[in-house]
């Protein structure tokens, strides 16, 4: 069985934003030589996000405005105990358990093995810094 690992690192220099990440995904694929089997991706920090979903800009929009409505960005500690520890990104974290940690995808010919429409995105909720997100593929 073959193993191949990479981390990739983002920095985006807005607060919140998605990042479509399949062709960097695509060549990781390629790169480990895997015709079939799994591929891993997953954020590497807790306030950031890994998920697949249509790259279509109106949702992806919608994403960013349904994020703000369940967890509005509010620096105070009078919102949320957790900015009481001096942090300012208790929202990040509510983010990024709604939109989840990471996917896994089937590797099938040497491709990922998606549905129609379906892309890999890096979701960011508390961006200005850097990142990263592990891809692991493990098959034959």
């Amino acid at each position: 069985m073959k193993s191949f690992r990479r981390e990739i690192w983002y920095e985006l220099p807005e607060r919140l934003g998605f990042v479509n990440i399949t062709r960097e995904v695509e060549k990781c694929v390629t790169e480990s030589g895997v015709q079939e089997g799994l591929c891993l991706v997953n954020a590497m920090h807790i306030t950031a996000s890994v998920f697949i979903n249509d790259d279509e800009r109106g949702l992806l929009r919608d994403y960013k405005k349904w994020l703000e409505e369940l967890a509005p960005f509010d620096a105070s500690p009078e919102r949320y105990h957790h900015n009481r520890t001096g942090e300012d990104n208790a929202d990040a974290h509510h983010k990024r358990q709604i939109m989840g940690r990471e996917v896994v995808v089937a590797i099938t010919a040497g491709k990922l093995d998606f549905g129609p429409w379906e892309q890999i995105f890096y979701g960011e909720f508390d961006g200005r810094r850097r990142k990263r997100v592990l891809v692991k593929i493990i098959g034959e």
